[in-house]
């Protein structure tokens, strides 16, 4: 039998589940998972590979409507994973109005590659009769898409989205090494983990206010030591996160600590800093430094 390699490339709304579902496709956990959305802003690449097969996922930001530069890169990845997938998995859930953000639906439309939509959190429908009328509904606005409805959060129906995908893999030789796991460094997955630590610590605008950048990463024998910098856009949210004497810092710190190390599998020696860098958000230079995208900005 020959070799079959793919990309497969998860796009979607915010908060319907991409991550959840990424991370259980490749079995590491690689992408933010929180309750908020927006979470994911960058494009993630997850590979696995067995003896048969070679399948290099991409989770992406959630579909919006971008109001400054830093939504603009992450609408640009999304859009980016539409063009170089060999299957696309269109993520919806129960819950979410079906033509949110149409233009993107319309995207998904006009391709000529294979598509699955995953209909997510199946587990809170009313009814098997709801389930089977949003099946209908979607079969309507993409007719070509096969779809399933999964539950990520039970891994209910995932295993069938796993054949389903390598029956329409090509075949092709392998894209990265065996041992590969994904596209991205070290220093991405700590500014990750602390990021995360935000968005698990801080409530309202904080959380989208935040970019974490990893200065200093040294791996010795028994230990890495990591400096990095949480950038923030407001004097006042410097405040909130550093907290009175320290605390609500010290606490962050200490639990992406612990990640940390489980994710690297070795001591972390974590100092975090807090840093004031007004517009961010919306500076060109400064989203590049960060690694993001910003081809075609103005």
């Amino acid at each position: 039998m020959a070799f079959k390699a793919g990309f497969v490339n998860i796009v979607g709304n915010p908060n319907v589940g991409k991550s959840t579902l990424m991370n259980i496709l490749v079995g590491e956990k690689l992408s933010i998972i929180t309750a908020k959305s927006q979470t994911t802003r960058h494009r993630i690449m997850g590979v696995v590979t067995t003896d048969d097969y070679q399948i290099v996922y991409s989770d992406t930001p959630g579909v919006l409507k971008p109001v400054y530069k830093l939504q603009e890169s992450m609408l640009n990845y999304s859009e980016s994973a539409l063009v170089d997938a060999d299957v696309v998995l269109y993520i919806t859930d129960v819950l979410e109005t079906k033509t949110k953000n149409k233009f993107f639906l319309d995207m998904v439309n006009r391709l000529t590659c294979p598509v699955i939509i995953l209909i997510n959190k199946i587990d809170l429908a009313q009814s098997q009769e709801q389930v089977a009328e949003i099946i209908s509904e979607w079969k309507k606005l993409i007719p070509k898409a096969e779809i399933f409805p999964v539950s990520a959060l039970h891994k209910f129906n995932t295993e069938n989205i796993l054949d389903k995908i390598v029956s329409l893999l090509p075949e092709n030789p392998p894209y990265f090494e065996k041992d590969c796991l994904t596209d991205k460094s070290e220093r991405f997955f700590v500014s990750e983990i602390v990021r995360e630590k935000v968005l698990t610590h801080y409530e309202k605008e904080i959380p989208y206010s935040v970019e974490v950048q990893v200065e200093s990463f040294k791996e010795e024998a028994d230990i890495i030591r990591i400096q990095a910098v949480i950038n923030v856009i407001r004097e006042s949210q410097k405040g909130i996160i550093i907290g009175r004497q320290g605390q609500a810092l010290k606490k962050l710190g200490s639990d992406a600590r612990k990640e940390l190390e489980a994710f690297f599998g070795k001591k972390i020696y974590l100092e975090i800093f807090v840093k004031v860098s007004k517009d961010w958000r919306d500076n060109k230079n400064r989203l590049r430094g960060f690694g993001y995208d910003v081809t075609g900005m103005s």
